[in-house]
């Protein structure tokens, strides 16, 4: 008993003892260790320039022009002289009704025709020999007569050739052709349907798709914000005659190679959306755009001198006002914020809160707090906003010879 009350506080001692020795290794090797380097941050060098105003709108492909094609006389099909979805030049054969009536009425209304044209001969020499008698005892009665006799012969002869030219038409009616270039939809009807003139049901659709309409849709908000722009003489707009940049991208990202042109606008709000149709008009030689295809367009409104933000180095805040990071003359992170902004291509344009020769951080800002110190890396941003490092300058001199 005696001997175990001896051995606890040796032990005690000792490991108290041992916890100091360790604290202060610990505590030396802490001091010992190297400060972090400061992180490494590619940065864009920041200048003045004078660059596009840009603004990105989607829209719907529509056809140029669209026609439901359909029979102007009755008949029994006979024949669909078309592949459906081809394309087609204006006047080649679509549908051929059978014209064996048409055909009988008119030879019929040649027939009528010919007789007519006979009775007027006779009715002109008879007129002629009253005119003779007339001072020789024929009377006014008789001449009346054969005057009148006369003219309703030709107008038999009028009558004849109407009729004629009706059933000419008709019969060439019979073959319904394409009244323009297009592409051709599916055939709603088959050979050997019945078909009537002018009915509800079309044949086919029509549609010719180069050129081809590009259906836009604008904020009535923007667009006051843009006028507003112009009569403050803060936006600079092209001529009156010069032809507005309009360019698409496609549903695959692709771009569109065929620049546009503005078609027309519509003069008034849309009480349903609070947008305003803008149409454009764009070559579509190879087909590729097809009506109700989605896109977007970017339009070319104007220009104005500021500076420009790569959209991968630009956030926003709770706010909605777009910010982004500088490195400041002693290294530190800050972040700025800008409560005016526009679209320039793939950047922000603004004109405040930016000198030149100020660098912006173009990646990895998001992990970056403010005050840190970093290691800026000059580089430059591709048209497609990736970010490329310019070489380091050569600090190696030539020998002397």
């Amino acid at each position: 008993m005696t001997r175990s009350k001896i051995l606890l506080p040796i032990m005690l001692s000792l490991a108290l003892a041992s916890c100091s020795d360790q604290g202060k290794g610990a505590g030396q090797a802490g001091a010992g260790a190297p400060a972090r380097p400061p992180s490494p941050v590619s940065v864009l060098i920041m200048k003045k320039t004078e660059q596009p105003l840009t603004t990105v709108l989607s829209g719907r492909a529509e056809a140029f022009q669209s026609a439901d094609i359909r029979p102007r006389v009755g008949g029994i099909i006979k024949q669909i002289a078309i592949k459906e979805g081809s394309f087609v030049k204006a006047g080649d054969l679509l549908y051929k009704i059978d014209d064996d009536t048409y055909r009988a009425a008119f030879a019929e209304s040649q027939a009528a025709l010919e007789k007519a044209e006979v009775s007027v001969p006779a009715a002109e020499a008879n007129l002629q020999r009253y005119e003779r008698l007339a001072n020789t005892g024929a009377t006014q009665k008789d001449y009346e007569t054969a005057r009148t006799t006369l003219l309703q012969a030709q107008a038999s002869v009028a009558q004849a050739k109407a009729t004629l030219q009706t059933a000419q038409i008709n019969m060439q009616l019979t073959e319904v052709r394409a009244p323009f270039d297009g592409v051709t939809s599916a055939t709603n009807f088959s050979v050997g349907n019945v078909v009537t003139a002018s009915q509800t049901n079309s044949l086919m659709t029509l549609r010719q798709i180069d050129p081809i309409y590009i259906r836009l849709n604008e904020s009535s908000v923007n667009l006051l914000r843009l006028q507003k722009a112009i009569a403050n003489g803060k936006l600079q707009t092209k001529d009156a005659d010069a032809k507005t940049d309009i360019r698409l991208q496609l549903e695959d990202g692709s771009d569109y190679p065929q620049i546009g042109k503005l078609d027309m606008s519509e003069m008034a709000v849309s009480t349903t959306t609070g947008t305003v149709s803008i149409r454009t008009l764009f070559d579509n030689p190879k087909n590729l755009i097809l009506p109700g295809m989605y896109v977007r367009a970017t339009i070319t409104v104007g220009k104005e001198t500021g500076y420009t933000i790569p959209q991968r180095a630009a956030g926003r805040n709770a706010n909605g006002d777009l910010t982004a990071k500088f490195v400041t003359a002693e290294n530190k992170v800050e972040t700025r914020t800008f409560r005016s902004s526009q679209i320039s291509g793939n950047n922000w344009l603004v004109t405040d809160g930016i000198n030149d020769g100020d660098r912006l951080i173009l990646d990895g800002f998001q992990w970056i707090t403010d005050n840190a110190t970093v290691n800026p890396i000059p580089a430059d941003v591709d048209a497609k906003g990736f970010v490329i490092p310019k070489p380091a300058p050569d600090t190696t001199q030539a020998p002397k010879s």
